[in-house]
């Protein structure tokens, strides 16, 4: 048990791809036990929506806490090129506001051990600052004795390309071997909106496999924090990036493609089996976590906590569309807890745009072949549409699939209305890159095109001598001495280092640097999110 006034632990375990196809979430095909467990002994929560349909975005929302298209992060990917499309502004990492930080990185100031295993995505390179480790081996147990963490486990298995058959796979994968099906395809359920052929059943069985597989890799860490004795005092939260790799799910702003499984264990036993119908972003979560860690949220993150004693009560979740990969778009999205209106901004463009890697996607193959050969009907053709209304409104409640579009029925005329309203008023406030040309948007971010660098730390040291007036290279003193960091790059943050490792373990800068005795080597580097880190700096101090 946790001693009075020692900080709870964190641990997330995030899922690519992933809608709530689990036994928790009432699907009789899957095979999720250890997912099932962790629900009967938290808070399940039955409306949560990512702020966007594809990773980078949404990845990039809930690591700042910010909505994607306030920081330029609406681009799906900043770091994407094809040699068809040079015209495109890319690559470039996006550039945030500069007072804008990771959410690891305020924990790690406030004493936390924060660790990332392994993916990023965020639409700038992870800063240096964000993690004390990032990478395939980070794990919670290299912290300091009793030192707080907050750990992020991801799982990859079941990104949609898991959904592919080997032949697509061994373009990137040359000795790619596939695994026999557990799930019998004939079981399966496809949405109405897919074409239930064989082709379409195996790759939906695969994708339960790769769950399945997911919930094994769940049940691994949910057994090395027993191991540690580190459960009675870790709040565990399992989430996905956004909905499943299937058309018109991931990449769109249907339920299908936003809402996700997300599932809380509070140590305190608190919310125990309960099952939760209230509205929570993705967007929340790390405001969610700052709070319960007894850490102030800072005023210019957009989330709130959706839990604890700082909870809000949400009455409606946004979500976004823009480019994605090769083609341009912009879908806005709001939905309440019944019903969801989306703005197309594009109406004259068909719903299928030449996005080349959901091209490899079995099902969509399927629903082009059966396209081709007219044999496409009903719901089946409404992703093949050439032209988009304007506004769609779904009683999700009703209608989950979201295919009777009620924007032109009087009887919810009042309903639109307020959505609307509402939709133009989160524009108003955070859709801040939305209307802007991405080039130019890019301009603004990389001058010329070319990337911004973080100045280069300062080293000034403090004493009864020394006023802390100039910086300095190195420095001997007959007394205690505090060594100040100091970079001129509006936001940046320090890291810094007295390790002599040629792979140091950097530690964030939050304060002077106590020089008492002896030789001190300080090696620094200042960096700020989507800049080129700065020079490495590197001054040594000896204090007599």
């Amino acid at each position: 048990m946790k001693d009075a006034g020692q900080k709870p632990n964190f641990l997330w375990i995030t899922l690519e791809d992933t809608s709530p196809r689990m036994g928790c979430y009432g699907d009789p095909l899957a095979r999720t036990p250890h997912i099932d467990s962790l629900a009967r002994e938290g808070t399940l929560y039955r409306n949560a929506f990512a702020t966007a349909g594809v990773c980078a975005p949404s990845r990039s929302a809930v690591i700042t806490g910010m909505y994607q298209t306030a920081i330029g992060t609406h681009h799906m990917r900043t770091a994407h090129t094809n040699m068809h499309t040079p015209e495109l502004p890319t690559p470039y990492f996006a550039v945030p506001p500069a007072h804008v930080k990771t959410i690891s990185e305020i924990m790690r100031a406030n004493g936390y051990y924060c660790t990332n295993n392994a993916k990023t995505d965020y639409q700038f390179q992870a800063p240096l600052t964000a993690w004390d480790e990032n990478g395939k081996e980070a794990h919670f147990r290299k912290r300091e004795d009793g030192q707080p963490f907050f750990a992020v486990f991801n799982y990859d298995a079941t990104h949609e390309s898991g959904m592919w058959p080997a032949e697509s796979m061994r373009q990137f994968m040359p000795n790619y071997e596939e695994r026999p099906l557990t799930t019998d395809p004939d079981q399966v359920v496809l949405p109405p909106y897919l074409p239930n052929t064989p082709k379409s059943r195996a790759a939906l069985a695969r994708h339960y496999d790769n769950l399945a597989n997911a919930d094994e890799y769940v049940g691994r860490i949910l057994q090395q924090l027993e191991e540690d004795g580190l459960t009675d005092n870790t709040i565990v939260m399992l989430w996905s990036d956004h909905g499943e790799g299937l058309p018109r799910a991931k990449r769109w702003t249907y339920d299908a493609g936003i809402r996700v499984p997300l599932i809380v264990r509070c140590p305190e036993k608190a919310g125990i089996g309960q099952v939760s119908e209230q509205l929570v972003s993705m967007i929340d979560l790390g405001p969610t976590v700052l709070s319960l860690a007894g850490i102030p949220v800072p005023r210019h993150i957009q989330g709130q906590p959706f839990m604890g004693e700082l909870a809000e009560s949400r009455d409606y979740v946004f979500a976004t569309r823009d480019r994605y990969d090769e083609a341009y778009d912009k879908v806005r999205a709001v939905r309440d807890a019944q019903f969801k209106y989306i703005r197309n901004d594009y109406p004259d463009q068909p719903y299928l745009q030449w996005i080349p890697f959901s091209h490899l996607h079995p099902i969509f193959q399927e629903l082009w072949r059966l396209q081709l050969a007219g044999e496409l009907e009903g719901d089946k053709q409404v992703l093949m549409q050439n032209k988009r209304p304007p506004e769609e409104l779904y009683d999700c409640l009703n209608d989950p699939h979201e295919l009777n579009n009620l924007a032109d029925d009087l009887t919810y005329r009042d309903v639109k209305i307020r959505l609307r309203k509402e939709l133009d008023d989160w524009c108003g406030k955070y859709d801040v890159w939305g209307d802007i040309p991405e080039a130019q948007m890019v301009a603004t971010m990389w001058p010329n095109g070319i990337q911004p660098q973080t100045a280069k730390p300062l080293f000034i040291p403090i004493n009864s001598r020394l006023q802390g007036k100039n910086a300095v290279d190195e420095g001997t003193f007959k007394e205690p001495t505090a060594v100040m960091l100091h970079s001129a790059t509006q936001g940046a943050s320090i890291a810094y280092t007295t390790d002599e490792d040629l792979n140091p373990r950097w530690k964030l800068y939050t304060g002077p640097i106590i020089v008492t005795d002896g030789f001190v080597r300080i090696r620094s580097i200042a960096v700020r999110i989507g800049y080129k880190d700065s020079e490495e700096a590197e001054s040594t101090f000896i204090v007599e």
